[in-house]
């Protein structure tokens, strides 16, 4: 099993990480923004694809009740 190196200083300074990605909106694409509670880049991405089914049915609910934020779709994994 692949041990996820440690947050680097400045990851510790900013707390939880995000990751960003998009989804296709007809021709267009949307942007969404996933808040985690990882403390690494890594950790936050491995939790996105290793949960993107959940994660892209959650962004496309989102997107159809209107929750578009600034032009982009905020999820927080709580």
């Amino acid at each position: 099993m692949r041990k996820f190196p440690e947050p680097t200083e400045r990851e510790v300074q900013e707390g939880p990480q995000q990751v960003s990605f998009q989804i296709a909106n007809g021709n267009a694409r949307q942007t969404c923004v996933l808040q985690t509670a990882y403390p690494t880049k890594a950790q936050a991405q491995k939790y996105l694809l290793s949960n993107w089914p959940a994660i892209e049915k959650m962004a496309r609910d989102a997107l159809a009740a209107g929750a578009v934020e600034g032009g982009q779709i905020k999820l927080v994994l709580s």
